[in-house]
């Protein structure tokens, strides 16, 4: 044992020897930390003996009404005191109807798991709580008192996801009083919980906020982010881990771009020869068990599962079978080259519109889909990046077209195109049981400027944007009353800003995307600025950032989904007036927090400004 002598104070410490080197432990920082109320950040000070001070832990939950909770909430009022509990007193009392009881319970389940993850020390599923405990610390205990009104267990477009929650404490008990229409407000709830509590690290404890009051709701009603597993392939795993952290952010819809010309990794069961053909290999296949299981996985966490079937382009491998079977060719131009010709990126295929045959397959794919992913509320037909030039190369479409008397023309094609897109969503409509449902459709060549409303029943589809924030076609969309989401490339495209995977020089959204880019992109100042005619703001459903995979895999996908995901979240969920600049203290101490849960967040700043608060600002 070892005697130091720190200000004046006489600490001791463990000295180990370790391979003729001298190890040092448990040796108390020298740092503690205080509210400064003018700017509501936490100081760093040399602790003396004299002047108190606490752990950055305690500092973050008290110092600021805002400070841990990300997205910010509507309305909060926090307490500066605190009260210390260990993990496994947790309570709780459930007044909630039958259809949502297990879903609720699942729930409690993930919430007490994530006041596990706070251990630095946690590690499958276990954490070491031990120790020396304040006799109060040892009998608080946190009860759950949680009321959902409503029965809905799936989420719609409609769906209440607000909530209020309050904090009290008496005596040796620290109550929180949720309420809620629906489970998934609940949820909601005990995410921003788990958010005002905080390990402790000199009492191996967590701190909980003694007192509060918040009041919440989403300013948008669609929050997504969208994956592409069709380029490269994700493990199950992946996607859970996905899910996990939009769950931390409440966002709510998982847009699961699962195919594209490049391959067609979910396997259907009436039509198992899409992915025979079309996998990359039989180990990168979604089983029907695997998509049941996301589409579950999410739910619990209040996310929906919005599959995507790209079409009539985005097609190719997986539809080569069709001539063996008597089917004729389902796809054309796939893989040809070169590709420059007949598509934006290698390889190319679009459905045949000449053959009828295709149809049938295509009725069948929706018929699994709709199987796996039901209920579904939403369906994405993607629809996007059709070239005239393949169906003009290919003989059987040419005097399809001309025989039938509709010429060869572009406008020509833009009809069969919207003739297509007609029969795709009666094929859907009859897969759905003949319950329809909005489908969602990217900008393309029919939502070009004066085209949509001839093309696209806007009580049929919603728009989604990939169109720079600038764009006039917006602001036409809105004005013809058309349903939109927001994903305008130039801010929530995460893809963006790294080499190019064909050829040299940086890929053709550059630059990155930064968190700062991601968070200032206001779908509703966008709508202010180009719509001519009155607003209605109804139209504009939310927002999505999305991730093209040519150059991520689960190798890459956390950093580059995480914490610009997170800003995109706070966007969605709170649209605040400020730009990004008053929250990056607040994300800064959201990214320790998803690293926290297993997420590997890119870093946004040295650990030095975390513990150092407001001191990196430009």
């Amino acid at each position: 044992m070892a005697k130091i002598r720190l200000n004046g104070i006489f600490l001791t410490s463990l000295l180990v020897s370790v391979a003729g080197t001298s190890a040092l432990f448990s040796l108390p920082s020298p740092w503690g930390y205080t509210c400064d109320s003018s700017t509501r950040t936490c100081v760093k000070v040399e602790k003396t003996g004299i002047s108190s001070s606490a752990s950055l832990s305690r500092c973050k939950l008290t110092c600021g009404a805002d400070g841990v909770l990300w997205p910010k909430p509507s309305s909060v009022n926090l307490d500066s005191y605190i009260v210390e509990f260990l993990p496994s007193n947790v309570t709780q009392k459930l007044t909630v109807v039958k259809e949502v009881e297990g879903l609720m319970q699942q729930a409690i389940d993930i919430f007490k798991e994530n006041l596990q993850m706070n251990h630095p020390h946690y590690h499958d599923g276990k954490a070491l709580w031990t120790g020396s405990y304040d006799p109060a610390t040892l009998a608080h205990t946190l009860h759950l008192d949680i009321t959902v009104s409503g029965t809905d267990s799936r989420l719609r477009l409609e769906t209440d996801e607000s909530y209020s929650m309050s904090v009290s404490t008496l005596e040796a008990q620290s109550t929180a009083t949720i309420i809620s229409q629906t489970y998934f407000g609940a949820r909601h709830a005990l995410e921003t919980l788990s958010q005002l509590i905080a390990y402790e690290e000199i009492t191996n404890s967590l701190l909980l906020v003694s007192k509060a009051t918040i009041s919440d709701t989403p300013a948008f009603r669609y929050r997504g982010i969208l994956l592409d597993t069709s380029r490269n392939f994700f493990p199950v795993k992946a996607i859970e881990r996905t899910l996990d952290a939009m769950a931390a952010n409440k966002l709510n819809t998982f847009h699961w771009h699962v195919t594209d010309s490049h391959s067609f990794h979910i396997y259907l069961e009436n039509l198992p020869k899409m992915t025979y053909y079309g996998a990359y290999s039989s180990s990168q296949i979604y089983h029907p068990a695997d998509v049941k299981h996301i589409v579950e996985y999410g739910r619990v966490r209040g996310i929906r599962v919005l599959p995507e079937l790209d079409a009539p382009a985005h097609v190719g491998n997986g539809f080569q079978w069709g001539p063996q079977h008597g089917l004729g060719d389902l796809a054309v131009c796939v893989n040809k080259e070169p590709w420059q010709s007949f598509c934006l990126e290698p390889p190319c295929g679009q459905l045949n519109l000449a053959n009828e045959k295709m149809y049938e397959v295509l009725g069948q794919i929706y018929k699994d889909l709709v199987n796996l992913f039901s209920p579904i509320d939403l369906f994405h037909f993607g629809g996007d990046e059709v070239n005239i030039a393949c169906w003009n190369s290919t003989k059987e479409i040419v005097d399809w077209m001309t025989t039938s008397g509709y010429g060869t023309n572009e406008d020509s094609y833009y009809r069969q195109w919207s003739k297509f897109q007609e029969k795709a969503l009666q094929l859907l409509t009859s897969a759905n049981n003949n319950a329809k449902i909005p489908g969602i459709i990217w900008t393309s060549h029919l939502t070009e400027e004066g085209r949509a409303d001839l093309y696209l029943p806007k009580e049929d589809y919603i728009i989604q944007i990939w169109t720079e924030y600038n764009n006039t076609l917006i602001g036409e969309l809105l004005d013809k009353k058309y349903r939109v989401i927001f994903s305008n490339y130039d801010h929530w495209y995460l893809d963006c800003g790294f080499g190019a995977w064909v050829g040299e020089g940086n890929n053709w959204c550059s630059p990155y995307k930064g968190w700062q880019t991601v968070y200032d992109n206001d779908p509703i100042q966008i709508a202010k600025t180009l719509a001519t005619e009155p607003l209605d703001l109804n139209l504009i459903l939310g927002g999505e950032a999305a991730l093209w995979s040519e150059q991520t895999d689960n190798e890459a996908l956390d950093s580059r989904l995480w914490p610009r995901g997170a800003a995109l979240a706070e966007r969605l969920w709170s649209n605040p007036t400020h730009n990004w600049e008053p929250a990056e203290t607040r994300m800064v101490h959201h990214r320790q927090r998803l690293v926290q849960r297993g997420i590997k967040a890119d870093r946004v700043q040295p650990q030095w400004c975390h513990q150092n608060e407001g001191l990196c600002y430009a």
